[in-house]
C-alpha cells in the first residue's frame, strides 16, 4: 500500500511515461505501414482502387499492420531491457 509518499508519484510517471512511448511507437508504425503500402498495385487486386472503400482498406491494413509491428518494437525493448536483470 502506499503511503503518499514519492514513490506512488515516480510509479505514476513511470506508468504515464511508458503509455505515452508506446502511443508514439505504434503511430509512427503506423505511419511506416501507410507509406509501404503506397508501393502496393492495388489496381491489380481491386475492382476500383480510386473508390472509396479501398482507401478504407488501406488504412485498416496499415493499422493492423503498423500495431503488429509497433507491439513487436515495445515488446523487444521490453525483453531487452528485463535481459539486465539476468545477470
Amino acid at each position: 500500500m502506499f503511503d503518499g509518499s514519492g514513490d506512488e508519484v515516480d510509479l505514476e510517471k513511470s506508468l504515464a511515461f511508458s503509455s505515452l512511448f508506446n502511443i508514439v511507437v505504434v503511430l509512427i508504425c503506423i505511419g511506416f505501414a501507410w507509406f509501404a503500402l503506397q508501393s502496393i498495385r492495388f489496381d491489380v487486386f481491386l475492382k476500383d482502387p480510386k473508390h472509396g472503400q479501398a482507401k478504407l482498406l488501406q488504412i485498416i491494413l496499415s493499422i493492423v499492420l503498423g500495431y503488429q509491428f509497433g507491439k513487436f518494437i515495445i515488446d523487444y525493448s521490453s525483453w531487452s531491457t528485463g535481459l539486465k536483470h539476468l545477470f
